[in-house]
């Protein structure tokens, strides 16, 4: 006898039916929903152990009751019948049963549980032979996830459900603050869509949505459709409204188009495609702009990235970046990070690792990106590049290995040229468990062919500063050609021995502070440099910068980024470090470090405008970290010029983790003749449902507010609001634009409104407590990560 198994299906129409579901990084919090039974757990029903597996179809059906009557062709099952099929289980008070005309009824408390579901109902029945079931006022809850709700019937033929008078909702049933309900919804199991007629979405009991019909998705699968508006206000672009469409094209393949009205600005269009194919992904997507009203002409944006494998140890990388104009991070960035994006770059290549090597062969190209700039300041176009590092044991305790890289270098303004710079060396590290000394010989060898400008300039510029030191005051454009013709190098070589000893030794002890128990270390550190003199006035500057000066500086063979110039060296770093670390969790509570360089000779090498580095002392770094408890962490960074008797830089930085996910942050930044900032943020929960967030970041150096943020937020069960308020510097001149944002979030459904929390995670650290264990990645180009460009953005389900 096989009656009821066609309510199978039930459970598939229940829960995806009534869910749509909004992407997001930061996990829903339930904090104030405990987990409660909205339909209480069934005595009869069978714990299915978690991560068991079970195909119910291929189960048997056992049924059983108190008692049995009626005939053999009409079997009636009174008190306690129980139906089990696998992980699936249905109960009833009596169930009647029709062989000849294959037609069932159960009645009275019907209880299901299996696929994820729990319910109950008053009545049920069903024809076998046409495979058609009807359930009576049922009540349902997920098990999954959450979510609860009920209909008045629910239908079903074969792959085809109907629920009519359905609802439901994540808040439990006492305090139903959302509630999305149907008049009908036809579900269609197989193709894994539904239509639902006369859909109200009701916040507490008012009706805030009304849909007459619409269709979408009940599974997984991706469905082409219209995903949850961004809607926003400010004083820049007025009422902002950008509305996502999905379409799902193939398994491995979709298309999100964003069509946005800003009331200041205009409309623009959006578009994101997205790709899959075996060992590699890739996304392009852009915008275009008829006629933005703020200035008064067409806006675009292209972007592609993407990855491709091409072996074990290969992959082929590409991320090209295209703007309009210079001002398009400025007026479509919705940060402060916008403003110090100055240009676009874009970069393509093929990058290989392996052991003890990697290696790669690229093309980069940049794009100015500030219109208050010129072109003059764009790094040169590495067109193409090919680098390797390789390292091997040689043996005998030696380790070798070499750098190399060759570039030939592009530029719209200045001449080019072409480079080779190798840099072979060898090392004996010795260390012990307390102790370490690493000897390290390099010898690094720098060759250019430069083109016929580039190198007519440098010799000018060696001639002039020659017969300056004459009392001749000639410029680059008069200097005569007897005096510079003789000085032109269109292939200019430096080798440069470099010769390096870095050794350090650890101490350590267990202590007890406060009646715990701590291990201490001192750990002092030696680093010697010896770099002789090589004259390389005559040599370009390609993509070479001194490098700003800190804690990892002091232990570096060379103060330069890229292999333009290789500085000489006589100088010795003294260096010491400390840290209490917690021996029951391993947590380190304090740690400080002191270092400074001895220079022992003038430096000679520099590039024009750095200023001297002459005998004596540099400035002290020094780098303290504090936590009295776990709650409270202190930090500051410190240096101390001695030659001019000032601070070059100063930063104290102190957070408190206030209990229920609050956080207050306190920044000071300092740095001599750049910078002075003060940046005070917090999240701070009143009650367990309301909380207040602001960020106060402030430029002594400017004397203006650079950005000023205040809001609230309500939280309950099943739903939270966000109402936030911004002022903020919006462009290079420094001007204040408004902006008022506003999010609703129904949590198992969706959000309508401005991504508030986006906003709040980028101007409070620890707003996302995970935030606070992570280290934002650096693009391989040293560049700042680019800004969150207020554009496309990933909205696929």
């Amino acid at each position: 006898m096989r009656p009821a198994l066609r309510l199978l299906p039930l459970p598939l129409c229940i829960a995806f039916s009534l869910q749509a579901r909004a992407a997001d990084d930061m996990p829903l919090n339930w904090g104030l929903c405990p987990v409660q039974d909205v339909v209480k757990p069934f005595a009869e029903a069978q714990a299915v152990p978690e991560g068991l597996k079970i195909d119910n179809t291929q189960e048997a059906t056992d049924i059983e009751g108190d008692a049995l009557s009626g005939t053999e062709d009409n079997p009636v099952f009174n008190g306690n019948v129980t139906l089990r099929r696998g992980n699936q289980f249905m109960g009833a008070d009596e169930l009647t049963y029709d062989k000849q005309q294959e037609h069932y009824t159960a009645e009275g408390s019907i209880r299901y549980q299996g696929a994820g579901l729990r319910m109950t109902a008053a009545r049920a029945e069903g024809d076998q032979a046409k495979d058609v079931h009807t359930i009576h006022d049922l009540d349902y809850q997920l098990l999954s996830q959450r979510g609860n709700g009920g209909a008045d019937s629910v239908t079903l033929s074969g792959n085809i459900g109907s629920l009519r008078g359905a609802t439901y909702s994540t808040c439990p049933p006492e305090s139903r603050h959302w509630e999305l309900r149907a008049r009908r919804i036809d579900v269609d199991t197989e193709d894994g869509m539904a239509v639902a007629h006369g859909a109200t979405l009701r916040v507490g009991k008012v009706p805030v949505i009304y849909l007459p019909w619409f269709m979408f998705p009940t599974d997984e699968r991706r469905r082409t459709g219209l995903l949850f508006p961004s809607i926003s206000n400010s004083s820049r672009n007025g009422f902002d409204w950008r509305q996502p469409i999905y379409l799902n094209l193939a398994p491995n393949y979709d298309v999100t188009l964003s069509p946005r009205l800003m009331t200041e600005r205009g409309v623009q269009l959006g578009a994101q495609f997205r790709y899959l194919v075996e060992g590699g992904t890739g996304t392009v997507e852009g915008t275009y702009m008829p006629n933005d009203k703020l200035r008064d002409r067409d806006r675009s944006l292209f972007h592609y990235g993407a990855f491709q494998n091409l072996g074990a140890n290969w992959q082929a990388r590409a991320n090209l970046n295209w703007i309009s104009d210079t001002r398009y991070y400025e007026d479509f960035n919705n940060s402060l990070d916008g403003l110090s994006q100055f240009t676009a770059h874009s970069e393509v290549g093929v990058y290989g690792r392996g052991y003890g090597w990697d290696a790669g062969f690229s093309a980069d190209h940049w794009q100015l990106a500030d219109f208050t700039l010129t072109e003059n300041i764009l790094p040169y176009n590495r067109m193409p590049r090919a680098y390797v590092h390789w390292e091997r044991s040689l043996g005998l305790r030696f380790v070798g290995g070499v750098d190399a890289e060759a570039v030939r270098f592009q530029h719209s303004v200045y001449d080019a040229g072409s480079r080779l710079d190798v840099k072979p060396w060898i090392s004996l590290p010795l260390e012990g468990d307390s102790w370490f000394l690493r000897p390290i010989a390099a010898f690094r060898h720098t060759s250019y062919q430069l083109d016929g400008g580039l190198a007519d300039s440098i010799a000018r510029s060696r001639a002039v500063v020659a017969e300056e030191a004459l009392g001749r005051f000639w410029t680059t454009d008069t200097v005569p050609t007897s005096v510079w013709q003789p000085l032109l190098q269109r292939k200019p070589i430096s080798s440069t021995p470099v010769l390096s000893l870095d050794a350090g030794v650890y101490f350590d002890r267990d202590t007890r502070v406060k009646g715990k128990d701590y291990l201490q270390t001192i750990e002092p550190r030696l680093y010697y440099l010896r770099v002789p003199y090589t004259n390389q006035d005559d040599m370009p500057l390609f993509d070479t910068q001194p490098l700003t000066f800190g804690w990892g500086q002091l232990f570096r063979d060379n103060r330069y980024s890229g292999a333009d110039r290789q500085a000489d060296a006589n100088q010795l770093t003294l260096a010491v470090s400390t840290r209490m670390i917690r021996q029951s969790d391993g947590r380190e509570r304090f740690s400080a470090s002191l270092g400074q360089i001895r220079y022992f000779d003038e430096s000679r090498v520099r590039i024009p405008g750095e200023p001297i580095t002459e005998k004596g002392r540099s400035a002290w770094v020094a780098d303290a970290n504090y936590a009295p408890t776990d709650r409270w962490t202190f930090g500051a960074s410190y240096q101390w010029d001695p030659k001019a008797n000032k601070t070059d830089l100063a930063s104290v930085r102190a957070r408190y983790l206030l209990p229920d996910d609050g956080v207050f942050n306190l920044g000071y930044r300092y740095r001599r003749q750049v910078l002075e900032q003060a940046d005070i943020s917090f999240l701070y929960p009143i009650s367990p449902s309301w909380s207040v967030v602001g960020r106060y970041y402030y430029s002594m150096f400017d004397n203006k507010a650079l950005e000023t943020l205040a809001g609230f937020q309500w939280d309950s069960c099943c739903v939270a609001v966000r109402l936030v308020g911004r002022r903020y510097v919006h462009n290079r001149a420094g001007d204040l634009s408004n902006a008022i944002m506003f999010e609703i979030e129904l949590k198992g459904l969706g959000s309508a409104g401005q991504d508030t929390r986006r906003a709040l995670r980028r101007a409070i650290l620890g707003y996302n407590r995970d935030d606070l264990y992570l280290v934002p990645p650096q693009t391989a180009t040293g560049q700042p990560t680019p800004p969150d460009i207020d554009t496309v953005t990933d909205t696929s389900p």
